[in-house]
């Protein structure tokens, strides 16, 4: 019997694709997504090693791959912002999302594009910069803990309190300058701090906050021609500074802190996704999916309304109707 010959055209393969996408339903999606986030989750591996983790992806159908990648962030994004009504409506879960990355590893864009389509009443972006004078007079959480998000709603942090394991680690000078008792500055301070961020995070699963969080895997390599466009586009010359370039040197250093923390705070409760952050349309497709995927877990669902309250709404509604004018 003869074997049907398969197409193997990019563009006919892509069609094809588009089309499956398209007659799935709900689950359908929130299925794939699971399926599709879980490559990159990370939940406590004492072997965990940056170096497994690609920065990039193969695309065996080139550019002409780029209409399933946007068709497949459509969708997710379509998703979310189902799945966020019924969030808001429920009002019993939050959910925090943690941003890390080196420079230009594409942060801002991937919240920008992920969340398009979430009704901003119900989310809250919160970017950490450098620590103020009045920060700095508190313990390093009270900045990020004054900005969880409430009940119902999605908090995002631009960066977090791990940076105290980041850059605070990689550059002593900014550690003594926090104005902690010398007594406390111990050579196990970076452990003692990853074990406090691992027990808040479960502090925070406990009442009610899910915590994911995203690396975004970015090569030295890429991250350098995104610096040369920030230099070379003029729209782009605000996005780069001479201090951007000045933390590259430490690279090394950052890709160790980043293996030691992933490692030791990446719980079934409180994952990180290493996301390939190379190809940005790959990137925003994971950071959906993990987002899709943790508020699946939560079993979202409109409240019920009792039999009472359907009676009562069915009065108002005469009432409407027979309104004169």
């Amino acid at each position: 019997m003869a074997t049907k010959k398969i197409n193997t055209d990019p563009k006919v393969v892509v069609e094809n694709k588009l089309t499956a996408l398209k007659e799935l339903d709900k689950k359908g999606v929130v299925a794939k997504a699971k399926k599709f986030s879980n490559q990159y989750k990370v939940v406590g591996d004492k072997k965990f090693k940056l170096k497994d983790f690609a920065t990039n992806v193969d695309n065996e159908l080139g550019k002409a791959g780029k209409p399933i990648a946007q068709q497949l962030l459509q969708f997710g994004v379509q998703t979310l912002a189902g799945m966020q009504d019924k969030l808001y409506a429920q009002d019993r879960w939050s959910l925090l999302l943690i941003f890390q990355a080196m420079d230009a590893a594409g942060k801002d864009g991937a919240i920008k594009h992920v969340m398009s389509g979430i009704n901003p009443q119900g989310c809250q972006v919160t970017a950490f910069k450098a620590p103020s004078h009045e920060e700095l007079d508190h313990d390093y959480l009270w900045r990020c803990t004054k900005n969880l998000p409430e009940r119902g709603r999605i908090g995002i942090f631009n960066r977090s309190y791990y940076e105290e394991v980041l850059v605070v680690r990689v550059h002593d000078e900014i550690l003594k300058a926090q104005k902690l008792p010398e007594k406390l500055i111990t050579k196990s301070i970076w452990d003692d701090r990853l074990e406090d961020m691992r027990n808040f995070e479960s502090y925070l699963s406990r009442n009610g906050t899910m915590v994911v969080k995203i690396f975004l895997n970015v090569s030295k390599k890429e991250q350098k021609k995104r610096f040369l466009e920030r230099i070379d586009i003029p729209e782009k010359n605000w996005k780069f500074s001479s201090a951007d370039l000045h933390e590259r040197k430490y690279w090394k250093q950052y890709m160790a802190a980043y293996e030691e923390l992933i490692k030791k705070t990446a719980t079934e409760q409180s994952p990180w996704y290493v996301v390939p952050a190379d190809n940005k349309p790959f990137a925003r497709m994971v950071i959906a999916s993990a987002i899709i995927a943790a508020l699946d877990s939560m079993k979202l669902a409109y409240p019920k309304v009792s039999p009472a309250q359907v009676a009562e709404l069915q009065i108002l509604k005469k009432e409407l109707l027979n309104e004169i004018g």
